[in-house]
């Protein structure tokens, strides 16, 4: 399947869908109303978008349409993470990951993970 981009607003939509699919527009509308302060039309604009760009799948069910994500949330980060090395990085992993460890805040617990993961990769 080809990378779809998806704008920071349609990753709001794609995040709720993610968690509680399949949901009808209405709750969309309600969830995303109350949390953002969006415009109804707004959000079911973002709806129409993201089918087209076949990220969410329409099922037409009696009156309304139930909306459901025809890509996984893994796959969208993982198409993230890689447009992010890309464009910031130059595409170069080790770079990042020097600057995403050297710049967090790692509590004894994340630092043990690490050490493991990266134990792992010397075998």
């Amino acid at each position: 399947m080809r990378p779809i981009k998806i704008s920071d607003s349609e990753w709001q939509v794609m995040t709720l869908i993610w968690e509680k699919a399949p949901l009808p527009a209405s709750e969309v509308v309600a969830a995303l109303g109350k949390q953002k302060k969006w415009h109804p039309r707004t959000i079911r604009t973002l709806l129409d978008r993201l089918v087209k760009k076949q990220a969410l799948l329409a099922i037409l069910e009696g009156n309304r349409y139930l909306y459901q994500p025809l890509v996984s949330m893994e796959a969208s980060v993982r198409q993230e993470s890689r447009s992010f090395l890309q464009r910031v990085f130059g595409g170069e992993s080790t770079a990042m990951l020097l600057h995403l460890v050297d710049d967090a805040e790692l509590s004894k617990e994340d630092i043990k993970r690490l050490r493991a993961i990266l134990a792992e990769k010397e075998k």
